[in-house]
């Protein structure tokens, strides 16, 4: 069938424009709204905060969601079946994210962190020594409290761009909002600039990359609802890729240490693109790799290093990401493992759960760090689409591995991965998992992951709705004329 390049599927837009609209208007008395929000005040709808209000509000947001995973569904069809292209995806992209951009935080508040951090650098502090406590103000106090004392893990880049929030809004904690998410948008500006080019590299289809990565609720609702910096970070690093594989070399490691430089997972990729760089040039295996090496390094160290100087921090971030640990739950395995052997032993006698935690932890990095090395060690050919898959794959065990794992991570394998060819039953798979992954943490931030009746209810939506991609709409809700 012939793809109508610049046809748009209007029915489909606009219900997911009424799903993220309802999520906005929900997520101002259910998402993770601020202790005291002088706007809803101001207009009259504090009420929303408590009681009835409050469960009205998260009946609307959950509307909201519903057609939000229904409009996904139905464009996913259109673009299966090639009736739309790129062209339509990047517009339902574009209105779907409109609305979140002024949206309260929705499903976490890490970006009343990522203020308090801006401030405590504007402030003469060291983000990476001293926690938002200090600060004593009104960025500070939505911190969520597991954060409250606890040192920035994110890279000099990320702080730089949070300090130069703060100072441009005044400290505002509303403006402050709507600003970082602007500027965390331009991470899913790269990435809808750089999936057409990675689907072309790695043998893929455009629309269909578009549709899972851009366009998937999980990456909207949580990174750009939830105002991750996870949204910065990849769409820099799919960027580097591309660059990359299009042999612009070292300006693909200068957007890569970029990543790097506003969250460390980015890293990860890079060691993998070193190959594909050697096997361009001249030489045997040895001299390849080295020719390529050092060019490389210069150009990540170089620009690590200059990011580093111009926000004036120190390197205390790379320990400060031990924080992450403080999170305990089973989407990380070893977590999972320990967390399980913990209560097994407990039935029996009374021992600390924290010595099973970090026995797990330890073997799940030895674990970790064998993959990395033999993904990589597997990718010596420099043949592109291997070097990338193994990347992928890699980024994918950094996120089931690490000691504390959070939904969003998973996109990060999800950003590279999407521009190879998928089967049908692995875009089943992927679509099953981001919806799940969507819906295990609550609209205020807290998580939903032991709340076991609720997580059979999203396993069962997200299957069917899943399931809804490939087979027909049992209840006769679409139409292949969209």
């Amino acid at each position: 069938m012939r793809t109508n390049t610049y046809a748009i599927p209007i029915r489909t837009t606009m219900l997911g424009l009424l799903g993220v609209a309802l999520i906005a208007l929900g997520g101002m008395g259910a998402g993770a709204i601020l202790e005291r929000d002088p706007l809803l005040a101001q207009v009259g709808l504090s009420w929303l905060r408590y009681g009835h209000g409050r469960d009205l509000a998260s009946m609307v947001l959950y509307l909201g969601l519903g057609l939000v995973i229904w409009a996904w569904i139905r464009l996913g069809r259109l673009v299966r079946w090639g009736e739309i292209g790129d062209f339509a995806v990047l517009v339902a992209v574009t209105v779907w994210t409109l609305p979140l951009l002024f949206a309260p935080p929705l499903f976490s508040k890490d970006i009343y962190s990522y203020l308090a951090q801006g401030q405590l650098a504007l402030s003469g502090y060291d983000p990476y020594t001293v926690g938002p406590a200090v600060l004593q103000s009104t960025l500070s106090e939505n911190v969520s409290w597991v954060w409250q004392h606890t040192p920035a893990p994110y890279g000099p880049l990320f702080i730089l761009v949070a300090k130069a929030i703060v100072w441009i809004t005044d400290a505002s904690v509303i403006l402050g909002v709507v600003a970082m998410r602007l500027s965390l948008a331009g991470g899913l500006v790269l990435l809808c600039w750089s999936l057409p080019g990675l689907s072309r590299h790695l043998g893929g289809k455009s629309a269909i990359a578009l549709w899972l990565v851009a366009a998937n609720p999980l990456v909207l609702i949580h990174l750009i609802g939830g105002a991750h910096n996870d949204l910065l970070m990849i769409g820099l690093m799919a960027a580097g890729v591309l660059l990359v594989l299009d042999r612009r070399h070292v300006l693909g490691f200068v957007l890569l240490s970029l990543a790097f430089s506003v969250k460390a997972t980015a890293v990860v990729i890079v060691p993998f693109l070193v190959w594909i760089w050697a096997a361009r040039l001249e030489g045997d295996k040895r001299a390849q790799f080295r020719k390529a090496l050092l060019p490389s390094l210069a150009a990540f160290l170089g620009t690590f290093l200059v990011c580093t100087l111009i926000a004036g921090v120190s390197l205390g971030w790379i320990p400060a990401l031990r924080s992450s640990s403080m999170i305990i739950n089973w989407l990380s395995v070893p977590s999972a493992v320990g967390d399980f052997v913990r209560m097994v032993v407990n039935w029996f006698v009374y021992v600390d759960g924290g010595i099973f935690i970090g026995v797990a932890r330890a073997l799940g990095s030895v674990v970790l760090i064998w993959i990395a090395y033999t993904q990589w060690w597997a990718s010596r050919d420099g043949e592109v689409r291997n070097a990338v898959r193994r990347g992928a794959l890699t980024l994918l065990a950094v996120a089931l591995l690490s000691p504390a794992t959070l939904p969003w991570y998973f996109t990060w394998a999800l950003a590279l991965a999407a521009g190879f060819a998928w089967s049908t039953g692995a875009l089943v798979t992927v679509t099953t998992a981001s919806l799940f992954l969507l819906l295990v943490t609550f609209p205020n931030g807290d998580t939903a992951l032991y709340s076991w009746a609720y997580l059979l209810f999203a396993l069962v939506v997200s299957g069917l709705a899943a399931r809804s991609l490939v087979k027909p709409d049992p209840f006769g809700l679409s139409s292949r004329y969209e």
